[in-house]
């Protein structure tokens, strides 16, 4: 008696069936799903990249110093280069254009590759934020006394007091500008004449009009705060 191979219970029942479907499958499936796969995952990797942007595009040239330079100094083209800096950690006023800095003159000390600000140089910027007006000036002054001038130092909050005119019925000494912001204190060997210093000092622009005509006819000196 010949029995069935399909009969009965030792018979393996769906065996082989997911095989025959696969067999079934036109060979061109497995190319059309494999492109797909390949897009999906270049848009995928499209999305990322932008929304992580450009490097570039995060950071800006700014000027930084070539070299170690010390207050007072005269900025030239030689002192100056521009470097690529993170855009979200450069300070207010940083400068680009190394045309804004030529001739400037530096108020402190900087070192190689520091970045250069408004605030660095002597210039409109600086003197409103020294002396907390908008229409601040930088005045120079020229003290009776160099060894006054000798320990006076960038920052430092002086009052300006002209000194008691000489001679029967002169003046007496008189205050001039309080709150005076000092802004440069030019060395010995940047002085315009070896028995004279000058002093740079910031002042709103109607005390510093004042201190400026008082220095061309008597002597100035300053006050500590």
């Amino acid at each position: 008696m010949i029995r069935s191979r399909t009969a009965g219970p030792d018979a393996d029942l769906g065996r082989g069936s997911r095989f025959e479907f696969t067999a079934l499958r036109p060979p061109r499936a497995d190319g059309v799903l494999l492109r797909r796969i390949s897009a999906v995952a270049l848009l995928m990797f499209a999305a990322i990249l932008a929304m992580r942007g450009d490097p570039n595009d995060r950071q800006t040239q700014v000027l930084v110093a070539t070299r170690e330079l010390a207050p007072g100094h005269i900025l030239t083209a030689d002192d100056l280069r521009t470097a690529p800096r993170e855009t979200t950690d450069l300070p207010d006023g940083a400068i680009r254009e190394p045309g804004a800095l030529r001739g400037a003159t530096l108020t402190g000390a900087v070192a190689p590759g520091e970045i250069l600000t408004e605030l660095r140089v002597v210039g409109p910027r600086l003197a409103a934020v020294a002396a907390h007006s908008p229409d601040a000036r930088i005045v120079p002054i020229r003290l009776a006394d160099n060894a006054v001038a000798d320990i006076l130092r960038a920052g430092d909050r002086v009052d300006v007091v002209a000194a008691e005119e000489p001679g029967s019925g002169g003046r007496p000494a008189r205050l001039l500008a309080a709150d005076a912001a000092v802004i440069l204190t030019p060395g010995a060997d940047n002085s315009r004449g070896r028995d004279e210093r000058i002093v740079l000092v910031a002042l709103d622009s109607r005390r510093a009009t004042a201190v400026a005509a008082a220095s061309l006819r008597t002597a100035l000196t300053v006050v500590f705060h």
